[in-house]
C-alpha cells in the first residue's frame, strides 16, 4: 500500500509543480497522514502548502470556518464538514502569489475501533476543492467522496489516504491538459 501511495503522490506532485499548482491539507481523522504521503517524496516542497490538523471539532469552526451550527447538529463526520474543511485549508494556506491554484484537500470520518454515535466505524467523509482556474471548463469542483472502509483503526486512516491520493490523482490526470 505504501508503494502504491508513493506512487500516486508522486504522480500527483509532478502534475501540479508542471502547472504552478499548489496543495493544502485538513485533516482530522488522518491525523497528519495525508501530509506525510506527500513529504515522503522529494521535492514536496515545491507543491505543498501545509496541513492543518483539525483533530477538534472546535478547531474545525475556529480554524478553517467550518459552519459551527452544522458541527453542533450534524457532528464533524458529515459530506459538508468535508467540502467546507477543504475549501477551509485552501483558504488558509492561500498567497497572494498563488493565485486561485490551491487544491484543498479534507479528510473526516470515524478511524475506529468503535463507533461515533450514530457514525459506524470506518465512515469516513473524504473533500475535495479544485479551483475554477484549474478546470478545463473553468467551474470550481467541490466534492465530498463517502467511504466505508473495513480494518483496524490503523487500516481505517491509511485506506484514507490513499482514497485521497487516488481521488485527486484521477483528476490531475485528467484535467493536466486543462491547467
Amino acid at each position: 500500500m505504501r508503494e502504491l501511495c508513493d506512487s500516486l503522490a508522486a504522480g500527483i506532485l509532478k502534475i501540479c509543480e508542471a502547472n504552478n499548482t499548489k496543495i493544502a491539507c485538513a485533516e482530522s481523522l488522518t491525523g497528519g497522514l495525508l501530509a506525510d504521503a506527500f513529504v515522503r517524496i522529494p521535492g514536496a516542497s515545491n507543491v505543498l502548502l501545509g496541513s492543518a490538523v483539525t483533530y477538534d471539532i472546535n478547531a474545525k469552526a475556529s480554524i478553517l470556518h467550518v459552519d459551527k451550527a452544522l458541527l453542533d447538529r450534524e457532528g464533524a463526520v458529515h459530506p459538508e464538514v468535508a467540502r467546507q474543511m477543504a475549501v477551509g485549508t485552501a483558504r488558509l494556506y492561500s498567497q497572494p502569489e498563488y493565485g486561485d491554484r490551491i487544491i484543498g484537500l479534507s479528510t473526516t470520518g470515524v478511524a475506529g475501533p468503535g463507533p461515533d454515535g450514530d457514525k459506524p466505524a470506518g465512515l469516513v467523509y473524504v473533500g475535495l476543492r479544485i479551483p475554477a482556474s484549474l478546470t478545463p471548463d473553468h467551474a470550481e469542483v467541490l466534492k465530498a467522496v463517502e467511504l466505508h472502509l473495513d480494518g483496524m483503526r490503523e487500516e481505517v486512516r491509511r485506506l484514507t489516504v490513499f482514497h485521497v491520493l487516488q481521488n485527486l490523482s484521477l483528476f490531475t490526470a485528467h484535467a493536466s491538459r486543462g491547467f
